[in-house]
């Protein structure tokens, strides 16, 4: 049976207390930001946040594509998402911590804001940490983590989380485009049982030569052996006992940077994300209402990392806001078996479960049926993110793990866009499987050709964004004229820039929008998204290599795979060039970039003007059949010969 036809409706029980309980009260929302859009955000942006001097503009225009939104207010994001709540909130949990084995920990708000207090001013204290200095961390999912993202933006220094499983490499590249003054991380963490080191790929990175480090806290959380360097390292553990639990937060404007986020680029070089902290705010709770129908009583569990765009809305910032609790867990989903999530569902009395479609079909092909082990009453909303989730994966998260009663969110947004940008809300939204169905209230999407021109039914396009947000990227650190290209380059409608978001998609005769993937070379393996120019730099590191190009091969369970084709400079032979290849890509960018398949092929498909012809080879990867003109190719010859080498692969 075709699942992609059928419509989900609305749970009436669900829809009585939902924030937006019906289309028709949707479309009230957006008919109001369509008539006055600058009227649409003024009432929200008043109603949710604790404005410490009021704003005089609500949207500055005037040098687009850098938007400025609620001009000359005073705020502290830090406030909004501890401060203000302590009043009625103190003794509710804000986060609750599970580690890898086990330990819980819950944090009150008032313990939240205590321990943000205390490391805004070792911050200050020991470090000289001021408003506008980078701090770099690289953590792993611990409370900690979120103590160092609330203290920076409580003294007005910018965070940059680096994942974790990043490279040395990749670490020192963010460390230094940023130019931080210190970097925070911990000696390890636990991961299936075991512990894992964090510290010494930090060591590794600072020992090639970065300037601007002048320090570098450490928290104690495995307790592993590592090298301290003297001057330099810090135990946090220590440091931290001694400071304040009062520190005022520092009033910031409402276009100050509040963190950066580095993000593969077309070009290999990662782009710094900048992202200010009113209008990040302000969606991340409203889109925490919205599409999660988040209440106080609620426990909310996004299973991403901090280091990802997902973990900073909607583990830290976005739950906090709101005034929820957000569940923090050092782990993965399946261990020590395929019951663990499920588990702590039942355990934890979680009602908001947020994942990726990645994490979904690995679960359902280690247990199908494990869900029903446990009791899920208390799941209200399922959500996906990071990649468009298929139907056959949809029909068991919603039947098995939300027992027919659940809406499930599929939320198409990015790292640029701060929050959800395209999602069901689950108690309006008639849900077709697969599908991002629409934009949510004051979002002006549509699908567009290259000149501006919108498609028509069916066809599929470029999915733009048609008038500023208040949660948008503000610019690439350092390269302003790198995020004018990258996103308002090529579409433009009525001779006024729109946001391209690299992304296709096509509308349906219902008006639906479904995600139909990327149009650029990025590759989105398991919700991680790398740019092919920064893997295709690192394999070109090997002074065997010639060339290489990667593409994205379609798999099962992770969405996408990385499929790399070298060309070895003449006299050079690998016989094991997979591991070879796989073992660069781990040190320059970390294990995520592992490719799948690695063959080694003659040359690669090239126009005469040296343009390498992806498309051939993203063909040959998924064994299709050539279909379009390669006469015009400076050597058609080296297709058949790249067939033959994949076949033999």
């Amino acid at each position: 049976m075709s699942h992609k036809k059928q419509i989900f409706n609305p749970n009436p029980e669900f829809a009585k207390n939902a924030a937006i309980p019906s289309m028709d009260a949707y479309w009230e929302l957006q008919n109001r930001a369509i008539e006055d859009y600058e009227g649409f955000w003024k009432g929200f942006a008043d109603e949710k946040i604790d404005w410490l001097t009021p704003y005089d503009k609500v949207l500055d225009e005037s040098n687009a594509p850098f938007y400025k939104w609620f001009t000359n207010g005073k705020l502290n994001v830090s406030n909004q998402c501890i401060d203000r709540h302590l009043a009625d909130k103190a003794d509710k949990t804000a986060i609750l911590f599970e580690g890898d084995r086990g330990d819980v920990e819950h944090i009150t708000y008032a313990q939240l804001s205590r321990r943000v207090n205390k490391m805004a001013n070792l911050l200050k204290n020991e470090f000289g940490i001021i408003k506008g200095d980078r701090v770099v961390l690289y953590m792993p999912m611990i409370p900690e983590a979120a103590y160092a993202m609330l203290a920076c933006a409580r003294i007005g220094a910018i965070h940059s989380i680096v994942f974790g499983g990043f490279s040395a490499e990749a670490l020192k590249d963010r460390i230094e485009d940023a130019k931080a003054k210190i970097v925070i991380t911990a000696d390890g963490a636990y991961r299936k049982g075991k512990p894992y080191m964090l510290k010494q790929v930090v060591d590794t990175a600072l020992e090639q030569g970065v300037g601007s480090v002048e320090g570098v806290l450490v928290v104690k959380r495995n307790n592993e052996e590592i090298n301290w360097v003297d001057g330099r390292d810090h135990n946090y553990n220590e440091l931290i006992t001694a400071q304040p639990d009062v520190c005022p937060f520092e009033e910031m404007d409402s276009e100050d940077p509040l963190f950066l986020l580095y993000t593969s680029g077309s070009t290999g070089k990662p782009k710094g994300v900048q992202h200010s902290g009113a209008g990040y705010i302000l969606w991340a709770q409203m889109t925490m209402e919205w599409v999660f129908d988040v209440k106080g009583e609620d426990v909310f569990w996004c299973t991403a990392d901090i280091g990802w765009i997902t973990g900073h809305t909607y583990i830290v910032y976005g739950p906090l806001a709101a005034g929820t609790t957000t569940l923090m867990f050092e782990g993965v989903p399946t261990y020590p078996d395929a019951g663990r999530a499920w588990k702590m569902v039942q355990d934890h009395k979680v009602t908001q479960f947020y994942t990726a479609p990645t994490a979904i079909r690995v679960l359902h092909k280690m247990g199908e049926d494990e869900p029903k082990k446990y009791d899920l009453s208390s799941l209200k909303v399922l959500g996906t993110v990071g990649e468009p989730i298929d139907p056959p994966a949809w029909m068991w998260y919603y039947e098995v793990v939300g027992n027919s009663k659940c809406a499930i969110v599929d939320t198409w947004w990015q790292t640029e866009t701060g929050g959800h940008m395209i999602s069901p809300l689950p108690g309006a939204t008639p849900i077709k499987p697969g599908c991002a169905t629409f934009a949510l209230p004051g979002i002006m999407a549509e699908i567009l050709d290259p000149d501006g021109t919108p498609k028509e039914v069916g066809e599929t396009g470029l999915l733009c964004i048609t008038k500023p947000w208040p949660s948008m990227i503000r610019t690439i650190w350092g390269d302003p004229e790198r995020y004018k290209k990258s996103y308002f380059g090529d579409a433009v409608k009525e001779g006024k820039a729109v946001y391209f978001s690299g992304d296709g998609a096509v509308l349906d005769e219902d008006g639906y929008i479904t995600i139909t993937g990327r149009v650029d070379d990025v590759i989105n393996v398991s919700g991680h998204r790398m740019g092919t120019a920064e893997i295709e730099a690192a394999v070109k590191d090997d002074p065997s290599v010639a060339e290489v190009a990667v593409v994205g091969k379609p798999h099962p369970i992770k969405g996408e795979s990385i499929f790399v084709y070298v060309v070895l400079k003449e006299g050079h032979i690998n016989a094991d060039i997979k591991n070879h290849i796989n073992q660069l890509l781990a040190e320059e960018i970390g294990n995520i970039a592992k490719a799948d398949h690695v063959i080694e092929v003659p040359g690669l498909p090239k126009t005469r003007s040296g343009k390498i012809m992806r498309r051939i080879l993203r063909s040959i990867a998924k064994g299709e059949a050539i279909t379009q003109d390669i006469s015009t190719l400076e050597d058609p010859s080296i297709v058949e010969a790249i067939i033959s080498k994949a076949r033999e692969a």
